[in-house]
């Protein structure tokens, strides 16, 4: 072998391996909507977020911008009527993808109000409904919120549980969470470390021992798609497609 062929060979391997996430079928997190959280800006955005995800193998995507009472107060009307702009938007651009929408809710007394009211809230699968809460303080009502969710028929999906510090740092919340079968939503962007190291840690100890439901990109922009590219490079990449995944089934 000539010293060139020796180059070639090196440069090779250090090339990153091609991100292909067509074992998950389904993204079930992200914000793709234009105009209404913190996502997309244009539907233009939008669709080239959409053709990305579809070039990664990505065949269905529920979308979930947030229903946040003080920043996004958006409604199950403003959701869907964004939905069928987009999906206009990818028919007349010939773009064949399976796109629904659900929500990300955040926890708070006005979530639990809408859910003792009995609003109908929408959901990923069957009665699946994605949550989150704050990143630093755990929320005053958060069991009890749980617990009013269930009584009502609905099944909590805790979105990126890896990026929440106060679950990071009690290990009896968490358990008491996996005892009252909570599922977690992981970020699949956490693994590479992309948030910080230690959202990585948690995130590897999760996937570690069994406790993730749900994978999801939470794309916002086309930053998350680019760092997502580097998924292949991380020790639980083949670790993660061995997982059980409601994904499949939505």
């Amino acid at each position: 072998m000539g010293l060139f062929d020796f180059l070639k060979g090196k440069t090779k391997d250090k090339t990153p391996d091609r991100l292909d996430l067509g074992w998950l079928k389904a993204d079930m997190h992200s914000h793709l909507i234009p105009g209404i959280d913190d996502g997309s800006k244009s539907v233009q955005e939008s669709l080239e977020m959409i053709s990305r995800l579809k070039d990664f193998g990505i065949n269905k995507i529920v979308t979930t911008p947030h229903i946040m009472s003080e920043f996004y107060k958006n409604t199950p009307e403003i959701i869907l009527g964004g939905l069928e702009k987009v999906k206009e938007a990818l028919k007349t651009e010939s773009i064949e993808i399976e796109i629904n929408a659900a929500a990300e809710y955040y926890l708070d007394e006005f979530f639990l109000e809408k859910v003792r009211n009995g609003e109908k809230l929408l959901t990923l699968y069957k009665n699946h409904v994605l949550v989150e809460t704050g990143f630093v303080s755990k929320p005053m009502m958060l069991v009890e919120i749980f617990f009013e969710m269930e009584m009502n028929g609905y099944k909590p999906i805790l979105a990126h549980p890896e990026r929440y510090q106060y679950l990071a740092q009690d290990k009896k919340l968490l358990h008491e969470l996996i005892d009252r079968d909570i599922y977690f939503q992981l970020n699949l962007l956490s693994l590479t470390g992309f948030y910080s190291r230690n959202v990585q840690a948690f995130a590897e100890l999760l996937v570690k021992e069994g406790r993730i439901k749900y994978l999801g990109t939470d794309t916002h922009n086309h930053r998350y798609l680019d760092a997502l590219e580097t998924l292949p490079q991380s020790k639980y990449f083949d670790k993660i497609q061995e997982i059980p995944l409601f994904n499949t089934l939505i």
